[in-house]
């Protein structure tokens, strides 16, 4: 392995950064960089970078396609087709209403009660459990803001405090049917219900209550300096969803209870897998519509909300993990995490460094590109390598990558769910961010103590 290529590594992943904060599209940018790597890699004669079970072509650029090749195959066939059959899934439970209904259900006892800012507190607990049924930030804030906004407003709290609220309700998504979640336990080699019991939630619990006071205060004082410059607020609609009954607010949860019952931690000798459950309870929520409103053209029309969304979930998601992870393989390959795990050995700096290092980048590029996905992608596969070299766990690394992910697009006046809020609220993103920064900064930090605690 050339001395350079490291190098060559760094350079590349510098210029790739740079075209992630001029919004270059971020597949196409991970992609190139990870195929520069690698022609720089076959140039100097090295072939270590295809996959186990490919032979080499005889020529080194149909080698580089054919790792690409291996890359996708694995991931659609495997992560990549739980996370479009997830989204596809929740696609499904919004449709036909039964994601509302839930949401609905969730907020109403807040508006009981009479203490403004313990309401707005408890209302970011809700939305961080309800990030479990409903995975996508964006969704879950439009949701929110039909149902919590106006509750949060009428018992005295700022529009500005509402959004910033509903705006880091998906900051951690420890859920097994979200995509980051999923690419972590994929990572580890768990199961994603054994990986969000045993690792994700040891976590999230304290840096709930930490986020939660944390929103307590900051938003009270923001709403006491009553500095916030208000625009007209954009006209937040309704979801467009038939009304349904209550009882539909099952059908979200639905999955994750079968899983959990069908797993080690209670049914040991019954396994579910993911993948079956959705696609089980789709199919069984499908029948109760077509027993319920006996429209079979209607509901298999609304039904085929599941496969569309898996294409954009496929276009959005797995095809930015496939790029980010040929990105990894030209970093490995490189010799580049050689390196740094050498560096970090002779400078005697163990697993907690190297976490607080990796949760940082992922950290630095989700605010400034307002996208978790891609950071984490980068640096989630090359986990096990760190780990193993570093003599930690895989999942000690990659979930606090995992939750920074959520968190930094919470506090970033790019990231889409950020702009949607601050538009509802009628102030800027930045108004937002400033009240989203610190609860979402103290989360992190909490997340890295509590981590390097349990697992360090």
């Amino acid at each position: 392995m050339s001395a350079f290529l490291p190098w060559v590594a760094v350079i590349v992943t510098i210029i790739a950064g740079w075209a992630l904060l001029k919004r270059y599209q971020t597949h196409l940018v991970l992609l190139f960089a990870g195929l520069v790597i690698l022609v720089c890699v076959a140039l100097v004669g090295d072939a270590s970078f295809l996959p186990k079970g490919v032979k080499p072509s005889g020529f080194w650029l149909f080698d580089i396609f054919a790792t690409f090749k291996s890359i996708a195959t694995k991931q659609s066939s495997g992560i990549g087709f739980l996370i479009m059959t997830a989204g596809g899934f929740a696609a499904y439970m919004d449709r036909i209403g039964a994601a509302k209904a839930l949401v609905d259900i969730a907020v109403k006892p807040l508006a009981k009660l009479r203490a403004p800012y313990v309401v707005l507190a408890a209302g970011y607990l809700v939305g961080q459990i309800l990030v479990m049924v409903i995975p996508s930030a964006a969704g879950l804030a439009m949701l929110l803001l039909v149902a919590l906004f106006p509750i949060l407003k009428a018992v005295g709290t700022s529009p500005a405090a509402a959004a910033a609220v509903i705006g880091t309700s998906a900051g951690m998504t420890f859920t097994p049917t979200a995509g980051t979640a999923n690419l972590a336990a994929k990572v580890a080699g768990l199961d994603p219900i054994i990986y969000l019991v045993q690792y994700q939630l040891p976590l999230a619990v304290p840096t709930l209550i930490v986020c939660c006071i944390a929103h307590y205060f900051v938003q009270r004082w923001y709403d006491k300096k009553n500095d916030d410059v208000y625009a007209e607020a954009a006209a937040v609609k309704a979801v467009d969803a038939p009304k349904v009954p209550k009882w539909y607010a099952i059908f979200p949860v639905l999955p994750i209870a079968l899983l959990i019952i069908f797993s080690k931690l209670v049914v040991a000798s019954v396994k579910l897998d993911t993948i079956a459950a959705l696609f089980m309870v789709w199919t069984g929520v499908v029948i109760i519509e077509i027993i319920r409103l006996r429209d079979v053209k209607k509901i298999f029309k609304d039904a085929m909300a599941m496969f569309q969304s898996m294409g954009k979930m496929f276009a959005g998601i797995v095809a930015l993990i496939i790029c980010a992870e040929f990105f990894a393989t030209g970093l490995q390959t490189s010799g580049l995490i050689d390196a740094l795990i050498k560096s970090a050995q002779g400078v005697g700096a163990g697993m907690g460094a190297m976490t607080v290092l990796l949760t940082g980048i992922v950290s630095v590029v989700t605010f400034l590109t307002g996208s978790g996905v891609g950071a984490y992608s980068s640096f989630a596969t090359l986990a096990p390598d760190v780990a193993a070299g570093l003599g930690g766990s895989v999942e000690a690394l990659v979930t606090p990558m995992q939750f920074a992910s959520g968190m930094l697009r919470a506090m970033s006046p790019v990231a889409g769910v950020i702009i949607a809020v601050a538009g509802a609220a009628g102030v800027s993103p930045v108004a937002i961010v400033r009240r989203t920064w610190i609860p979402m900064v103290l989360g992190l930090l909490t997340t890295l103590i509590v981590n390097q605690i349990l697992f360090g």
